[in-house]
């Protein structure tokens, strides 16, 4: 879905054409199936906090400079 459209401009909308703006309400997702209390998920979660974390940081550091 998201597919470069070779040397196409960019007019500010960023849905391709033909998709319909009056089915925004997405479908909800069903996570009853992750134990979010198993130590495995809160490493996890830790672990792509932490990147993230570092990604923000260096985004900011490289517009500073």
């Amino acid at each position: 879905m998201s597919e470069r459209q070779g040397s196409r401009a960019m007019s500010g909308n960023s849905k391709p054409a033909g998709q319909d703006d009056s089915k925004k309400a997405a479908p909800e997702e069903d996570f009853a199936d992750i134990d979010m209390k198993a130590p495995e998920t809160e490493k996890a979660a830790v672990a792509i906090q932490s990147q993230f974390r570092k990604f923000q940081s260096k985004k900011k550091q490289e517009v500073k400079s």
